[in-house]
Order: C-alpha cells, then sequence, then structure tokens
C-alpha cells in the first residue's frame, strides 16, 4: 500500500496574525457593503471562524472592528500620498492620486459609506481617523510643495482641493466610475494647478509655489 501524505500541522496563529485576519475579512465586507448592513456573524463567516472568537479579539463589538478596520484603511490612504521627493511634483501628485483612485475604485461601496457619513457606526472616533487621513494628505502635499509655514491661504487652497478630490471620488463612483481613471486623474491634477493659480493673484507666498510648479514641468 502506498503511504498516505502526512496531514500538515495545523498552525496555531499569533495575536497579531489572527487579529489581522478578521480585520482583512472586515475591510473585505467593508468595501463592498455599507457598515451597518454587516454582521459579526458575517465577520465570522468571511474569516472561516466562530462569533466567539471575533468577540475574544473584539470584544466591543461591531463598533470596536468597524474603528480598527477603519484605522486600517486609514493608514493604507495615508500611504497613497506617501511619494518620494523625486521628479517633476505634478509627476508625484500623479502617482499618489493613481493610489488614491485605485483604493476607491477597490473599496467603491465601503468608500462612499465612509466619507458621505451617516452610518449608524459612526462616531466622533470615526470621523477623527477620516479627519487624520486628509490633514496627513494635505501635509504631504505640502512637503511635497517645499512649503514649511504655509499660510492660511495656501492651507485653505489645499484643503479645498483634497475636499474636491473626495467629491469628485463619490460622483465618480454614482456615475458608475465614469470618465476612466486615467481622465479622472489628470483632471484632478489639472484642478490643483488651476486652483492654485487663482490663490496665487491674491497671496505672494502661493504665487512663488506656482512659479516654481511652471519651473518643474
Amino acid at each position: 500500500m502506498t503511504p498516505q501524505a502526512p496531514t500538515p500541522a495545523y498552525r496555531r496563529l499569533s495575536v497579531e496574525e489572527r487579529r489581522g485576519q478578521l480585520l482583512d475579512a472586515a475591510l473585505t465586507l467593508f468595501a463592498h457593503r455599507p457598515p451597518e448592513e454587516i454582521s459579526l456573524d458575517d465577520v465570522a463567516e468571511q474569516a472561516g471562524v466562530s462569533r466567539p472568537l471575533v468577540y475574544r479579539y473584539f470584544p466591543g463589538g461591531k463598533q470596536q472592528l468597524y474603528e480598527a478596520a477603519l484605522r486600517s484603511a486609514a493608514d493604507e490612504l495615508r500611504l497613497c500620498f506617501d511619494e518620494p521627493r523625486e521628479g517633476p511634483l505634478l509627476h508625484r501628485l500623479t502617482r499618489a492620486l493613481d493610489r488614491y483612485l485605485a483604493f476607491v475604485d477597490e473599496h467603491d461601496t465601503g468608500f462612499s459609506a465612509l466619507l458621505r457619513g451617516g452610518s449608524v457606526v459612526e462616531t466622533s472616533r470615526t470621523t477623527a481617523i477620516v479627519d487624520g487621513v486628509r490633514r496627513a494628505a494635505a501635509e504631504h502635499i505640502m512637503s511635497h510643495l517645499g512649503v514649511t509655514d504655509p499660510g492660511p491661504r495656501l492651507r485653505m487652497t489645499v484643503r479645498m482641493w483634497i475636499t474636491a478630490v473626495e467629491a469628485a471620488s463619490l460622483i465618480w463612483l454614482d456615475e458608475e466610475k465614469d470618465p476612466p481613471v486615467e481622465e479622472l486623474r489628470d483632471w484632478l491634477v489639472e484642478q490643483f494647478v488651476a486652483v492654485l493659480s487663482v490663490t496665487a493673484q491674491r497671496d505672494p507666498q502661493t504665487s512663488a509655489v506656482v512659479e516654481t510648479l511652471a519651473e518643474d514641468v
């Protein structure tokens, strides 16, 4: 008789590995369904574990799991704008938007629920997590602009553009991802230059930034 192959040994997951597994399962679900439609049973089934095990790692239940998943998604979004300071600035911004829009595309329903608000699981903590992503994006952009002490007009302009990117992303999802993502990306880069150019007419600091951009193309 041919000897049977040995049964693979069961490997017990570490605390961090198990927690990561549950967060991955939750993010997969939240990416395509609003959070209020997802139960802990759904997460347990997605991860292939029992409901009590989910509670063991997230004793605060669905709210704690959602906030942890949101932090994980926020960390990924922050990295979208973490671009090396190499090459023309607008090329760097283009690459950052490529990553950002790829995240929006992959997490369409969850992204919409996250930014539209009004979810039953929305709290001041979840709002702070989202605001943290916006602040991080603004800081990265200022760094690429080479501005260490931005004035109020430049700060407002960059923050307005970040808000416009969010709004455009939501509308893009509503419009069934039309226009093509590459066209949307290029349009957003052009809008960035446009809003800076308008502010430059009123603010010497922004005017200097626009001049640097023109030399960097």
